[in-house]
């Protein structure tokens, strides 16, 4: 029998977190409280939450408490961007939005994979940017790496594996150009 991984060599890269297991361990603590339990109204408190373990956030964004972010350390929204109920923003790398930004209702920013091709099965991290005046519909996945440029509509149920252009309407899975985005 030919094996393609062996789960026992994997490690963790030093420093993958940012942050150390302790650090990490109270803020998903915090999150499965404080952050979850806050009634729906509270954005300023979201907000303080996550800037007190070091997410940049941009005056009046809107985040749920369903949100789940893995690492807030390594997340900057913008102002006046919107974060929909249950999105992930999985931050093992970097995700930058812009502001003015919808990312809809269980979407899934997903900066992290595996290197299935090597037997230790290690992991890596690749920097999501989504720029200003996006809107990501529902249910939107963005793969590890992936630039999306200003003005960018994605629609619903939607992957996307490569960068996206300015402007333009996409969807499908992988998404695909439908049209340009005229702003009137």
């Amino acid at each position: 029998m030919v094996i393609n991984q062996d789960l026992s060599l994997y490690k963790n890269p030093t420093g993958f977190r940012g942050k150390p297991g302790w650090f990490v361990q109270i803020w998903w603590l915090i999150q499965s409280t404080l952050f979850e339990w806050s009634p729906q109204f509270l954005y300023g408190w979201r907000r303080f939450l996550l800037r007190c373990f070091g997410a940049k956030i941009g005056k009046g964004v809107v985040i749920r408490p369903s949100v789940k972010m893995t690492y807030p350390w390594k997340v900057s929204i913008g102002d006046y961007s919107w974060i929909g109920d249950e999105v992930v923003l999985y931050s093992l790398g970097e995700i930058e939005i812009g502001s003015n930004v919808v990312i809809s209702q269980r979407s899934y920013i997903c900066t992290g994979s595996h290197d299935y091709a090597k037997k230790e099965f290690p992991i890596y991290a690749k920097k999501i940017t989504i720029e200003e005046g996006c809107w990501l519909a529902t249910d939107v996945f963005v793969a590890p790496g992936v630039l999306i440029e200003k003005g960018t509509v994605v629609g619903a149920r939607s992957s996307v594996f490569k960068d996206l252009k300015a402007f333009s309407v996409y969807a499908g899975s992988p998404a695909k150009l439908l049209k340009k985005r005229n702003i009137e």
